[in-house]
């Protein structure tokens, strides 16, 4: 049985993994963290971190970005693999996690879906050949909740094009965000990357290959948070196989 300790419990997502993991045969939350103390659920969550001493195999973080420095000292504080699905990180908590992770295993990604994560190696693989000839855009769809744009999915899946460009030898794009103005042309380098944010969509990516006389889009639409919940469990499920490092879902599904 692996048993997790689930930060950000009290959140959307917190509770979707809760589910997932009462699902499972194989898992159990034994604690949760977050802003506000809760002792009447099915697991207590602590506000003070500290007062956190149940035994665990693996942390699964989906707090908000804002509390990513108390997560990550927490897991170092006990050595347990960390497995980060939170998005807005700055370039320094980036930088701290790569440090943090020759000490214990981190498992990082934009997106938990092993659907998403499948699009961007599809992307690593086709953007080389298609490039020269197509402007590519990308469109990120989200709940009005959502406090992050453009979305981290959305950067990996720019990120994951680029990488195929520059592998076949190619400049880099710049990612454009938006366009607003009265002279918004768009200039060849560019990659843009658009956000819409309504109602209570789960998370729509949609990226375009723009040709003349000629379309592909590849979209991924999100029906349910439940594919995050379980590819988070997968996640945790791998990392407390491994060493320290740093690894990502495409260490998972091998691409």
């Amino acid at each position: 049985m692996m048993k997790v300790i689930l930060s950000g419990a009290a959140g959307h997502m917190g509770r979707v993994v809760a589910d997932c993991a009462a699902a499972a045969d194989d898992v159990a939350v034994v604690a949760g963290l977050n802003q506000r103390a809760d002792a009447a659920g099915a697991f207590p969550i602590y506000a003070d971190f500290d007062a956190c001493t149940e035994d665990a195999d693996v942390i699964i973080d989906f707090s908000h970005f804002s509390a990513f420095p108390r997560v990550i000292a927490f897991a170092e504080k006990r050595r347990l693999p960390l497995v980060i699905a939170t998005t807005g990180l700055t370039a320094e908590d980036e930088a701290c996690i790569a440090e943090k992770a020759e000490l214990f295993p981190i498992f990082k990604t934009a997106n938990m879906s092993l659907g998403v994560n499948v699009i961007a190696n599809v992307l690593r693989n086709i953007s080389g050949i298609l490039a020269p000839g197509f402007d590519i855009e990308i469109v990120e769809k989200h709940h009005n909740r959502k406090a992050d744009a453009p979305s981290g999915t959305a950067i990996l899946l720019a990120d994951a094009a680029n990488a195929g460009i520059e592998a076949a030898g190619g400049a880099p794009k710049r990612y454009t965000y938006g366009r607003n103005g009265r002279d918004c042309r768009r200039m060849p380098d560019e990659l843009g990357i658009h956000a819409v944010r309504g109602g209570t969509i789960a998370g729509e990516h949609t990226v375009l290959y723009a040709g003349d006389d000629e379309l592909i889009e590849i979209r991924h639409t999100a029906l349910s948070r439940k594919i995050f919940g379980n590819g988070a469990l997968a996640a945790a499920r791998f990392l407390v196989t491994k060493s320290n490092g740093l690894y990502d879902m495409r260490d998972v599904i091998g691409a």
